[in-house]
């Protein structure tokens, strides 16, 4: 296994297959030994999660330490044998197609940078087994995070509420709810379809009736409804021209008792947070911008805190740089591993060689090609990092035993068919997939709750 890593990380150019790892140098065994570690090795996992803690992490301009939360797919579609695959969604895969492919899903969570970076620190990932539920699996592993970090000293009483970041995937009020004990908030982006309320006002002397557990509605696609908004921010920006963030406080979602909530007894929760509306005047790709509408967990934010949490969500997007990394250089969806359990020891191999060039950030030297830019040690991205690692590999201790000499066992012999064959398993689906969507003549847009 640490040859393995050493070859992921000393390999020239991108990954494209397991087996060519074994011709690298600094594999010095052979390719049947490959295929065997990620099959029968052990790796130490909440080891592993432990030391990626207590490593140095980014932090923002105000000391706080800054997550991001996604899920990305290891596609699997021809895999027949493998076990626990899910339908996963895919988007950009055609024009304006989206399409489910069998793979496994894999949850992230990885600490941002303060300012624009292709570098980001994963700090934990957990693939999803069939029936779970995304934010469930979510929170369990930030609440397992959050104590690691506090264990390791990243965070201390009268520190920063640690600021989590999550997509529109996400059920945000949801996973507020669940870290609700916890020093964190939570930060999300939701539909532009979504209808929240207001809290309820104030009950009138002399009525009768059960009290009114909402207020009116907060109707996102409906300007008529939004009312003033409590905060107004105006920044100019190089990328975006004018940005301006509109927050109004204090608003909730009306929850029922079904999907997540189905199993909740008694009256369901009032989750109320503030809701921002950004507006750019312009994108870098030149394509027609898009309110983006969020939801923060607190309430009563103030301009400064506006400013600073819509700036924050844009940082989310430097995890599809990691995302990108992990898979097209360092080959994270290479190898046709049969078992999830086998993905699940390549993808902390691959987590703990990312670590190792956030640790040689700034030791390797620019092995830069002629049409490339020269650029400062410290603002290297970790591919260019990674050209320079094989130079700084031979000054670190090699963890891995020598090989022991052996020959090839005889195998199945020729004209003799496999009496064994693998074990086939289907694809999991959802009960939520299953149903076809209604459709309705009518003009109104779709709102959800």
């Amino acid at each position: 296994m640490f040859e393995l890593a050493d070859a992921v990380l000393c390999g020239d150019g991108p990954v494209h297959s397991l087996v060519e790892l074994s011709l690298v140098g600094e594999h010095r065994r052979g390719h049947g030994s490959l295929y065997a570690a990620l099959a029968r090795g052990r790796v130490d996992v909440e080891r592993l999660r432990r030391s990626l803690a207590a490593l140095p992490l980014p932090r923002g301009a105000d000391g706080r330490l800054v997550l991001a939360v996604d899920i990305t797919c290891w596609l699997r579609p021809d895999a027949h044998t493998s076990a626990e695959r899910i339908l996963c969604h895919t988007y950009g895969r055609g024009k304006d197609q989206h399409v489910t492919i069998p793979g496994w899903p894999y949850s992230f969570v990885t600490a941002l940078e303060p300012g624009r970076s292709s570098w980001t620190a994963p700090l934990d990932a957990q693939r999803l087994a069939p029936g779970d539920d995304a934010a469930t699996v979510t929170a369990g592993q930030l609440r397992h995070l959050v104590q690691r970090l506090i264990t390791a000293g990243q965070w201390r009483t009268g520190d920063p509420d640690i600021l989590v970041v999550a997509d529109a995937g996400y059920d945000t009020p949801r996973l507020a709810y669940l870290l609700r004990d916890l020093p964190v908030q939570v930060l999300g982006r939701m539909r532009s379809d979504r209808v929240l309320r207001r809290a309820a006002p104030p009950r009138r002397p002399g009525t009768n009736g059960r009290p009114p557990r909402h207020g009116g509605e907060f109707i996102f696609g409906d300007p008529a409804s939004w009312g003033a908004p409590e905060v107004t921010t105006v920044t100019d920006t190089r990328l975006y021209g004018t940005a301006t963030a509109r927050s109004w406080n204090r608003l909730h979602p009306r929850l029922t008792h079904r999907n997540a909530w189905i199993d909740q007894t008694g009256d369901l929760p009032l989750i109320e947070g503030t809701v921002i509306r950004l507006e750019v005047n312009h994108l870098p790709s030149g394509a027609i911008p898009k309110p983006v509408w969020l939801w923060w967990s607190e309430t009563d934010a103030t301009p400064a805190d506006v400013d600073r949490l819509w700036q924050a969500f844009l940082r989310r997007f430097d995890i599809e740089h990691t995302f990108r990394l992990l898979k097209q250089t360092l080959g994270w969806t290479c190898p046709k591993i049969r078992t999830p359990q086998a993905a699940d020891r390549w993808t902390w191999l691959i987590l703990a060689v990312y670590a190792q060039l956030r640790l040689a950030r700034g030791l390797t030297g620019d092995l830069r090609r002629p049409w490339e830019k020269p650029t400062p040690p410290e603002r290297l991205s970790p591919a260019r990092v990674r050209r320079g690692f094989r130079h700084l590999r031979p000054k670190t201790a090699c963890l891995a035993s020598a090989p022991k000499p052996s020959r090839p066992g005889p195998g199945r012999p020729p004209g003799r068919p496999n009496k064994q064959p693998a074990q086939r398993h289907d694809v999991h689906i959802s009960p939520n997939a299953r149903k076809k969507p209604k459709t309705s003549s009518s003009p109104r847009p779709r709102r959800t709750g």
